[in-house]
Formats: C-alpha cells, structure tokens, sequence
C-alpha cells in the first residue's frame, strides 16, 4: 500500500518514488509528462498514478497531500485511506 510519493524533475523528465508501507519503494520516470510540465501538472500526474494504484490494487481510495516544498524541483506528498470509498 502506498504512503507516500516524491516527485523530482530533471533534466531529462520527471521521476518518481513510491514509498510502500511496508518499506518497499516503486521508482521510475513520467513517460508521458515533458519535462518543461509546470509543477502542479507533473504533481496531479503523480497522484492520479498513486490513487489509480491503491484503487487498481488494493481496492482503497486514497487521498494525495503535498507537503510544503524544502528545496526546488522537489516535492513529496503524503497517501492515506480516503473518507469515501472508491466507487461511492
């Protein structure tokens, strides 16, 4: 299950990291967002994997929440159990 998600941009696109509750890591890079994407594009791009995820494989609704910034082309967001379930 998914809890948490860094969002980096590079050079060459941007890359992401899925940290799994139970210590496991889902690594890789947004085939289809260019790397010139504003931040808010590239950041819902990574939540709609992350909820498409725990809903295609835990059958869970979640919600996505950034954290404030510490350092530019670098963000990370919290994932938890959503109010609602995903099919209300």
């Amino acid at each position: 299950m998914p809890e948490a998600v860094v969002l980096l941009a590079t050079p060459e696109g941007w890359r992401h990291s899925v940290l799994t509750e139970d210590g496991g890591m889902i690594c890789g890079r947004f085939a289809d967002v260019a790397p010139d994407t504003d931040p808010a594009e590239a950041r819902a791009a990574a939540a709609a994997m992350v909820v498409g995820l725990a809903h295609d494989v835990h059958e869970v609704a979640v919600d996505v929440t950034w954290d404030s910034p510490r350092e530019p082309g670098s963000w990370t967001a919290q994932v938890t159990v959503a109010e609602t379930a995903p099919n209300a």
